[in-house]
């Protein structure tokens, strides 16, 4: 029963119960809890945050006991007011794949040497460990808050983005049906790391291998090689005037847009590091001249900066 009063999200008691080590820099974990079965099975790119134990393997307490906390969607709130010094770590990740029927949830984990807590968690974690996932509730008639994904009647699909993106990427696509042209380019670390995806074979699905090249160098020349390619669809997708694009300091703003659903042939999805998507975005808008309604783009991360908390 969907029910309009109930928070879209909420906090799951989750315990592990597989770690699959996918490739040299990811791993894919897989959740089990008493109640994934009401999990938001959405999927999509939908976000989820991960409440991590602290280095004494505590959780903090956000009321993943009390169903009335739960009800009351103040899960946030208690988190916000622990001490910082005793609080758990919060991350944001993607489903990767969600059966509520088998209260089986999959998150992908991208691992390498300096590692923030999430990804330094999921290296070494093992089955039986314990954390808290907040996500989507499907008895809400907001369980598709946290979802960027919004195509609406495009059927020329474009996806870009890096490794912290594959998973969304990943997800997308296999939602998607033969119908959908479809161009996706993910970065990767090194050729090893790129996955198998169950997808329609008319996908063209680029991974790319950066090795030794800097950030974000091998995925913007593909895609500025596509749009060469690509320019009467393009040319389609574009808005009626030149569009101005304020210059976001990646540094200290958020980069963070996903129009909603609207009419046109063309969508655009650029998902990872931050400076890599700000420049992505500008040439698909103002190097291509595609309506900026057309292009979803989010800064997940900057590159030499910490993860930031919420």
């Amino acid at each position: 029963m969907v029910v309009s009063t109930r928070p879209a999200y909420r906090p799951y008691l989750a315990t592990v119960a597989d770690v699959h080590r996918l490739s040299p820099h990811f791993v894919r974990v897989a959740f089990t809890g008493p109640d994934f079965d009401v999990f938001g099975t959405a999927g999509l790119d939908q976000r989820i945050k991960l409440i991590l134990p602290l280095t004494d393997g505590s959780l903090s307490d956000i009321g993943q006991h009390d169903e009335a906390m739960i009800d009351a969607g103040d899960w946030y709130a208690a988190w916000r007011g622990i001490p910082t010094e005793s609080r758990s770590p919060l991350r944001t990740y993607t489903v990767r794949r969600i059966d509520a029927d088998a209260r089986l949830l999959h998150v992908d984990f991208v691992v390498h040497h300096g590692a923030g807590p999430a990804g330094s968690w999921a290296e070494s974690a093992s089955v039986g460990d314990e954390i808290v996932i907040v996500g989507p509730d499907r008895r809400s008639e907001g369980y598709r808050l946290g979802l960027d994904w919004h195509p609406g009647t495009a059927r020329r699909l474009v996806l870009a983005g890096d490794e912290t993106a594959a998973p969304a990427i990943g997800s997308i696509l296999e939602s998607l049906d033969a119908s959908f042209e479809v161009d996706a380019f993910i970065e990767v670390p090194t050729r090893a790391d790129a996955l198998a995806l169950e997808v329609p074979p008319t996908f063209r699905v680029t991974w790319l291998a950066r090795d030794e090249r800097d950030h974000g160098a091998a995925l913007t020349e593909a895609v500025a090689a596509w749009s060469a390619t690509a320019a009467e669809t393009l040319a389609r997708a574009a808005a009626p005037r030149r569009q101005e694009l304020a210059d976001v300091d990646v540094d200290t703003d958020l980069l963070w847009d996903s129009p909603e659903d609207s009419e046109g042939e063309f969508y655009a999805w650029i998902a990872g590091e931050a400076a890599m998507v700000k420049g992505l975005r500008r040439h698909l808008v103002q190097g291509c001249g595609v309506d900026r309604k057309r292009v979803a783009f989010m800064g997940y991360w900057r590159l030499g900066q910490a993860e930031r908390q919420e």
